[in-house]
């Protein structure tokens, strides 16, 4: 019992330590990934479907951390407002 509990509570702890990742990145690095990309993809073709899924996956980083940080303002305000 001790053991799925244990589980449990290493399960709950990843989920918050990989949404954190996903909002620091998305405050951190969202500048650079757009500015650096806006400027490679004026100045390269892409030719390489590692260039472009590994472009796509960062813009899709900072989609979601956008999205969790929108979310958890929305609850900010409801809460204050409650």
């Amino acid at each position: 019992m001790f053991q799925i509990l244990f589980v449990f509570i290493i399960i709950v702890d990843m989920k918050k330590f990989i949404t954190f990742t996903i909002k620091w990145i998305a405050n951190n690095l969202s500048i650079p990934f757009w500015t650096i990309g806006h400027v490679h993809l004026s100045l390269n073709v892409y030719n390489d479907i590692i260039e472009i899924i590994s472009s796509l996956d960062m813009n899709i980083i900072v989609a979601l951390g956008f999205w969790i940080e929108y979310k958890n303002h929305i609850k900010e305000i409801n809460t204050k407002t409650n």
